[in-house]
This record gives structure tokens, sequence and C-alpha cells, in this order.
């Protein structure tokens, strides 16, 4: 069966998980192999001169591994056209050279993820791209961060670390009224618990190193879109400045997928778990995650999002040392970068993932934790965190 034809009948599968598994491939005609082989080639032979087979040449431009990868993304994030790179702050170069030119604006959030930050305040600003941060949980603020030279509004939601909620919809129409695009950094969410698209945004973008991955062994990024001139423009930068992932890399994030929707349900089972542990706790001053009722974006996530994620952070009573003691304390969360893996990790931001925000307005507070939760035991998980707060 084709691509096309493939695609085709992914668009009209219900089923997140039917999507997941088989949008984007076909076993394999030749030797019925269920999942895509690894085409470990960097060439490929041409009947003649422009002979391209399927239109195949050179393994940056294009690869057998890659091309089902893409497919499946675009599938189960509701889009027309994805794309991988080879990580996802490879995949925010590309969106923002796609996007801006010398003099143009963007609109960032205010506690936005600390490699992002760094890439617009440390490589852009040099080319002459501008940009606010403001709330993303203000609708009101990111309208008035807008300037005749915004192009781009760039949203995170939920945030990282500090997890608020922005409304998608209602932030869509602020930037397309500006003449601005949309895109949301669906890194924190995953495809299977929100999709932008659907909601107005333009441009959809992931470290599929994450919760798409999901398993701590492959580094990857992608772009999805239903706009056929911004894809073009991220197909031309892709095979242009060569950020694409390997097909090993590849391979191992489609099977990472066929899982997501099984194992996004226990992440956010598990933090449910722990958030109700934590609320409460004398050693806590103050849980942030969508879930709870009193959380300022709670209602706004309940109506974008399928659940509230796997994503749990915590400030403590006892300041940056009780912060830094819980983050030294853990048996099962490794201390660790990086989060959406199926085992557990805990980090201190401020110290680690966002250490480039110290001294700028995205500054995070200093006593901090954030908790990627796994899919391990849910009783283990909650004795982990308690002997760890234990006289804190």
């Amino acid at each position: 069966m084709s691509e096309q034809r493939s695609q085709a009948d992914a668009a009209s599968w219900q089923g997140f998980s039917t999507r997941a598994i088989h949008a984007g491939y076909e076993p394999d005609p030749q030797t019925g192999a269920v999942n895509v082989p690894i085409y470990a080639s960097s060439t490929f032979a041409q009947d003649g001169v422009g002979g391209m087979r399927d239109g195949f040449e050179y393994a940056r431009t294009g690869n057998p591994t890659r091309r089902p990868l893409e497919a499946n993304l675009a599938a189960i994030e509701a889009g027309a056209f994805g794309r991988a790179f080879g990580s996802g702050m490879a995949a925010t170069d590309t969106m923002i050279r796609a996007a801006l030119r010398p003099g143009d604006h963007l609109v960032i959030p205010n506690d936005a993820y600390g490699g992002t930050f760094r890439l617009i305040d440390k490589v852009f600003t040099q080319w002459g791209i501008e940009y606010t941060p403001a709330a993303v949980n203000d609708v009101d603020a990111i309208r008035a961060a807008m300037r005749p030279n915004t192009k781009l509004v760039w949203l995170e939601t939920p945030t990282n670390p500090l997890l608020n909620v922005g409304d998608i919809a209602a932030l869509a129409q602020v930037a397309h009224e500006g003449g601005a695009k949309l895109v949301v950094d669906n890194t924190f969410a995953s495809p299977y618990l929100q999709n932008p698209l659907t909601l107005g945004a333009d441009v959809v973008l992931h470290s599929t190193t994450k919760y798409i991955g999901g398993h701590s062994d492959v580094v990857g990024g992608a772009l999805v879109t239903d706009d056929e001139e911004l894809d073009a423009a991220f197909a031309f930068l892709q095979n242009g400045a060569g950020a694409v992932p390997g097909p090993f890399d590849a391979f191992l994030t489609l099977r990472g997928i066929k899982t997501l929707e099984v194992r996004m349900e226990r992440h956010c089972d598990n933090a449910e778990k722990l958030v109700q542990f934590f609320t409460g706790h004398p050693a806590v001053e103050k849980v942030l995650y969508p879930g709870l009722a009193e959380h300022p974006g709670h209602q706004v996530a309940a109506t974008q999002m399928r659940r509230f994620g796997g994503m749990v952070s915590v400030q403590l009573a006892g300041g940056k040392q009780a912060a830094l003691d819980f983050c030294s304390r853990t048996e099962i969360f490794t201390l660790a970068e990086s989060l959406g893996g199926v085992e557990s990790l805990i980090e201190h931001p401020g110290a680690m993932t966002h250490a480039s925000t110290a001294g700028s307005l995205l500054e995070v507070p200093e006593n901090l934790v954030r908790l990627s939760v796994g899919i391990e035991d849910g009783g283990d998980l909650l004795g982990d965190v308690e002997q760890a707060l234990e006289g804190l």
C-alpha cells in the first residue's frame, strides 16, 4: 500500500493508539516486516541520472526509515505535514529561522524552557531578532507584548518547569489578529494529551526525546503543521542545515510512539498519586500541577487536554537547601536532566535545566524541584518521595 493511502487511512482512524501503531507504514511487501526496517545507507542508487527510486537520493535529504516517522508524527498530532530533526533544539532553531528575519519580533513565555531561552537570547538576538517574555496564562499580557513586527508567538503549555497553562485557542486568535503565527511546544503534554493544531495553532513542536520516544535512549525533535508553505521552509532547512535524525534514531522514536497512549495513562495515574501526597505535606510550600482544582490554569487544561500529564513541580518550604536535599535523597527517582521516560527523574531546575535563565526575567525559584513521574509502581514512588522529604 502506498504512503499516500496509509496517510489517508490514518486520517479516518478515531483511536489514538491505532494511528500511533499503524500510521505511515505498511508491512514491507517483499519481506512482510511488521516494523519499519532500519535503512542504514547514506546514499541510494539511481536508475540513470536523476532517476531516483521513490524519491530517495541522499540520506540527509530523505531516508526510508525517517519518512514513516514523519508521516506518523503528522498523524498523531492531527496535522498534514511532519518533519523530524536530530533534537528538539534543532527543531526549535529551524522553526525560528523559517519564520523570522532580522528586525522581526517574537513573544516567548516568561517561564520558557531554558534551552529555548538560551537559543533566542544568546544566538538569535545577535541576528537582530527581538523578543518579549510574557505570561502564557494571561491572554491580555500576550496581546500587550505584541508589536507591529511580531511574527511569532511561542507557547509552551504546560510550561517547563512552572506548569503554567496557556489557552491555545485564545492565543491563536491573538497571534493571528496581530499578523503572527502561533507555535506550541507540546513536549510536556505529548500528542496523546493535547493536539494544538486542532485548537488553531500553526505549528506544533516536540522534543521527541521526551514522551514520544519515551525510553531515554534517543534524542530527536519534530515540527508538525497544516501549512504547506511553512512545511516547505522546514524541509529546505532540514536538508540545507542537515540537523536530521539517523535511521536508528527514527526507528527508536517510532517504537516509542507505539506505546505512547498506555504510557501516558500510567504517567498521569502516578503523577496524580504524588500530587495528592504532596498537597498539604509540611515540607512542601506549593504544588504545581494543572490537575489541581486550585491551579489557575485548571479549567483551561481540562478543556484542551485529555488528562493533566506526568510532570509535577514542587516548591520546598525549607528553601534552596531543602530542594537540593530532596533531589539528593531519592532512590527510585534518578537525579538527572530530561523527562518523559519510563523511569522517574528528579532535578533542580535553577542549577540544571534552567541555569541559563539566572539573572533574567525568566529565572526560576531556587526552592523549585521538578519531577518527571515515570511508570514504575505507584506505591514505590510514593514511598520514595516520602522518605526523601522526611525531616526537611
